[in-house]
């Protein structure tokens, strides 16, 4: 057994072996680096399907293109806003510029954020009927039920095909649920527009319902009338055809609202940082643009399949192939491509 003094002796040569050892080992290696670990980048998950999936595709992309871990944060809209700027969230595929209003430029300004462009065209919302009610469908055995309607204005003239089964001297205009400001604007705009003489406005509990009305009314090839927006998988499933109203005018607007919607415009929006921390994905990103069209169809998928955002993701990877690859370098597109071989 070792003496208290040869022990102190035996463990300092321990030591010092581990310490050359490990000095020998980091400069040896036939030249090879560690590779290093990159930083993880943070979405922004916004409690809409559209914003998820956007995030799924770009997070895939960013994951097996770039290597980069990634991960989402659910919230709202402000939240979410203010985490982009603080730097808890790096990216944000769905920035809604003109719900945001002051703050969005705020911070804008401030330089805590980059705004890197549409992510797909501004966004509309108004009055919708199926495509059907006025073309017909001759697959479905559908003739065309108003013919001449286009806008608006011509709604007085086929108000009876509207008939509300509940106040059967109007039509019926199906609005968006209690609590919604657009729900408010349609109800000034059926004045506006003199068709409170013509329509009862007709409130449905929930964006489900409002969902529900359209979608068993088309199944049944009826018409309907009524509010609703884009991108959704309704826009996605279904053919409608939007209504034309007078342009928007800011003080028209102001006075009763009786011109078109403003459009939405739909932005990506990143943490100033990011560009340090991860400038290809910057890169990236700033090519990242889409369709409303495909984006519907990706929601319209979603909800037929019963899957979530990623499967959506997947679904749009796999069906735009040349959408995508227009976004990232070569050698990252095949990176994701082979990624896209595991999954089915």
């Amino acid at each position: 057994m070792l003496s208290f003094r040869r022990k102190k002796h035996y463990f300092a040569l321990c030591v010092t072996f581990l310490f050359v050892g490990a000095l020998l080992l980091s400069g040896c290696g036939g030249g090879q680096e560690q590779p290093s670990v990159k930083e993880k980048i943070v979405f922004a998950d916004l409690s809409w399907d559209s914003s998820q999936v956007h995030n799924r595709i770009a997070g895939f992309i960013v994951e097996h293109g770039y290597g980069y871990q990634v991960d989402y944060l659910m919230g709202e809209s402000v939240p979410l806003l203010q985490g982009l700027a603080r730097g808890d969230v790096d990216v944000m595929m769905e920035a809604w510029v003109d719900n945001y209003g002051e703050s969005y430029e705020k911070v804008l300004k401030e330089g805590k954020i980059e705004d890197l462009g549409a992510n797909f065209p501004d966004a509309p919302q108004g009055w919708y009927v199926p495509t059907y009610v006025i073309k017909g469908d001759p697959e479905r055995g559908i003739e065309p039920m108003a013919p001449d309607l286009k806008s608006v204005f011509d709604l007085p003239k086929y108000w009876q095909l509207f008939k509300d089964p509940e106040v059967p001297n109007k039509g019926r205009f199906y609005n968006s649920p209690p609590g919604w400001v657009c729900t408010e604007i349609n109800e000034a705009k059926i004045k506006a527009y003199g068709l409170d003489k013509y329509f009862n406005v007709f409130g449905t509990g929930s964006d489900t319902a409002l969902a529900t009305s359209i979608a068993s009314a088309y199944e049944k090839g009826e018409p309907w009338l009524g509010y609703y927006w884009e991108p959704t998988w309704i826009m996605g499933k279904y053919d409608m055809t939007l209504l034309e109203e007078p342009p928007y005018d800011e003080e028209r607007w102001n006075e009763d609202y009786g011109c078109a919607y403003p459009m939405c415009r739909v932005h990506i929006a990143v943490n100033s940082k990011l560009r340090e921390k991860a400038p290809e994905v910057v890169e990236f990103l700033q090519n990242y643009e889409t369709t409303l069209e495909q984006t519907n169809k990706a929601l319209a998928y979603m909800r037929d399949s019963g899957g979530d955002a990623a499967d959506a993701a997947i679904w749009f990877l796999k069906q735009y192939p040349q959408q995508w690859k227009k976004w990232v370098p070569e050698d990252v597109a095949a990176k994701v491509e082979e990624a896209l071989k595991g999954v089915k």
